[in-house]
């Protein structure tokens, strides 16, 4: 499937990627900015998210139902979501509705108001989002465990934010940030699916008044090996078990990627094959990697009765040691490839996954490297280089284990973890 792509960089550092696929109807439009809540100071934390939030609130000529029922009469959608790294505000409509669909965009995220009255309202619904978080155990685990690996950084604190920050934020406060950290050299601005050029120079005028500059390169966080242990009456104890690994642009990115395919990425892997099939000690198991500009972490996460979690994260430690002492076979390596490269391919036939692509490669790699050079990488990827990485990355003086619902002390999860 032919990609063709191109890029146009305004005076202030904005960057426009536009990919024209003419057998969609769809388009496909984002704006990506490079800031997240890693670069909040403390006192700040949550603001980004805060952020997010507002721009759908009214703008000086639209107010917030205006723009859902502008968007929801042209059968489009717009959304938001906020990263550690990253603030995106996305939509996707039909080509005849594009010209709206860039107009409600831009509007929100150049001309929003942050009326008081309004702030104080959103106020409440994150206070619920959060409430919402605690009351799911998964994120609960996971949040926990990266507040301890990263204790002292920004990047241990919630993308939520918490009540105490969210208290002393007001909308002045919100359109201040935004002058700061909004700046054009940490903007990208994607378009795929059916546009014309006339499209992509509208966002280049709209986007040529952005204020220039770029967000400062954040601080490195360091790795602290923790046990964090949550009581939660529930019915299953969730378990995540983490190591550190690479950054997101790393060149054994690859290599870590079928690694996780491999070890828990599917039906076929490891812990999927060994926990749920043989040993029927849980339902779901899974590996996962978390990437930023300067760190990462390789996880390994499971749901079950506190009957079965020692058994459980015995058996998760033992397919670590067998993957140390003999390596992946030729037969694993092929299936992971074939999964990766599938997503790869399958995602080229979706306008949001290709300006998902274009933004993100171009935001955080510097530029997007076609799906044709992405699956030689992953098809260059030995059994050797497999096996290279896990070795890298499953050193038992830096496992980190957080665990959330009926659990036992934290003394024991460390006797459970050694290898």
């Amino acid at each position: 499937m032919e990609e063709r792509y191109e890029k146009l960089t305004l005076d202030n550092g904005v960057r426009i990627l536009y990919e024209k696929i003419p057998y969609v109807r769809s388009v496909s439009a984002g704006i990506w900015v490079g800031t997240g809540s890693r670069f909040e100071k403390a006192a700040e934390n949550g603001i980004s998210h805060f952020i997010e939030h507002m721009v759908f609130k009214g703008t000086e000529s639209r107010s917030a139902s205006e723009l859902a029922m502008l968007i929801d009469g042209a059968g489009g959608q717009t959304d938001a979501f906020t990263s550690k790294d990253s603030t995106c505000f996305y939509g996707k409509a039909l080509d005849s509705h594009l010209d709206l669909l860039l107009d409600v965009l831009c509007d929100m995220f150049f001309n929003s108001v942050f009326r008081e009255e309004d702030v104080e309202a959103e106020r409440g619904v994150i206070l619920e989002e959060i409430g919402m978080y605690e009351d799911a155990p998964e994120d609960l685990c996971c949040e926990r465990l990266f507040a301890g690996i990263y204790k002292g950084h920004p990047l241990s604190r919630p993308i939520l934010g918490t009540p105490a920050t969210l208290r002393r934020m007001s909308g002045e406060s919100m359109k201040n940030y935004m002058a700061g950290h909004y700046l054009g050299g940490n903007i990208v601005v994607a378009l795929s699916g059916s546009f014309e050029q006339r499209h992509i120079d509208y966002m280049a005028e709209r986007f040529a008044n952005a204020r220039p500059g770029r967000e400062k390169t954040p601080r490195a966080p360091g790795y602290l090996p923790t046990v964090t242990v949550k009581r939660k009456r529930i019915e299953q104890n969730h378990i995540c078990l983490a190591f550190p690994a690479c950054s997101f642009d790393a060149p054994e990115r690859y290599s870590i990627q079928l690694l996780n395919n491999i070890f828990g990425g599917g039906m076929s892997s490891r812990l999927f094959q060994t926990l749920r099939e043989k040993l029927g000690l849980c339902y779901s198991v899974y590996s996962f990697t978390s990437a930023h500009c300067d760190a990462g972490i390789f996880g390994l996460g499971t749901a079950l009765s506190e009957d079965t979690e020692a058994a459980a994260i015995a058996a998760m430690v033992d397919e670590v040691k067998k993957l140390l002492d003999g390596g992946v076979s030729a037969d694993e390596l092929h299936r992971a490839r074939e999964q990766v490269k599938s997503g790869v391919l399958m995602a080229l036939e979706s306008t949001s996954a290709r300006m998902n692509r274009l933004a993100r490669s171009e935001l955080f790699l510097g530029g997007v490297l076609p799906a044709a050079e992405l699956i030689e990488r992953y098809n260059a990827v030995t059994e050797e280089d497999i096996l290279a990485s896990a070795r890298a990355v499953f050193r038992p003086e830096l496992m980190s284990l957080s665990a959330v619902g009926r659990v036992r002390p934290a003394d024991d999860y460390r006797a459970l973890m050694r290898f």
